[in-house]
């Protein structure tokens, strides 16, 4: 960590690598360092079932890697773990390091929300600037209590909210050509 004033610690990717490996998730956006405890069971499960729409989309397509809850680091001061990921053909073995972190920007990042409001807070505010400036282009934020998806993509060089989608609403994307899914999938067990 470095120590930029009396008031101020900076924590960096080298301090990630004191943390114990204990089911906690260690993010580090802007230096300032962010620990939460394993998601809640319904949240595995949506994004279980968004990676699972993904990567059959991949392999019908062959296009594409998906993962779940991958390190993506920006930059010493930018560590983050998006529940879900997708990362073109084209650009996977360009972006990802020998220890299986992405060294740069995945196209499409999804986050499910938690039930805490800092969390929450942090999905909206921080990631969503974070992942605008790094180049995402497109983010999904999906609701468990509303059970609906807000679709951000990229417009002038920043991430907007492009539309609110429920449960008898269909997702697609421009990134994915032929992806369809009905969000009601996606919240099949909550």
């Amino acid at each position: 960590m470095i120590a930029t004033s009396p008031d101020k610690i900076v924590w960096t990717t080298a301090d990630l690598e004191l943390f114990p490996e204990d089911g906690k998730r260690y993010e580090i956006i802007e230096g300032e360092l962010f620990v939460t405890r394993a998601p809640h069971w319904e949240h595995q499960e949506i994004s279980a079932s968004i990676a699972a729409e993904l990567r059959a989309w991949c392999i019908k397509m062959g296009s594409g890697r998906v993962a779940t809850a991958p390190g993506v680091i920006f930059s010493e001061a930018d560590s983050v773990i998006p529940d879900v990921v997708w990362v073109s053909g084209e650009r996977f073995q360009d972006i990802i390091d020998r220890a299986g972190h992405l060294i740069d920007t995945p196209e499409l990042v999804a986050e499910v929300l938690s039930k805490s409001a800092a969390d929450r807070k942090r999905d909206y505010e921080l990631k969503l600037k974070l992942y605008s400036a790094r180049g995402v282009r497109e983010y999904w934020i999906f609701d468990l209590k509303t059970k609906s998806v807000q679709v951000y993509r990229r417009d002038r060089g920043i991430l907007k909210l492009a539309v609110t989608l429920f449960e008898k609403d269909e997702l697609t994307s421009p990134l994915l050509p032929d992806f369809d899914c009905a969000i009601e999938k996606f919240f099949y067990y909550v």
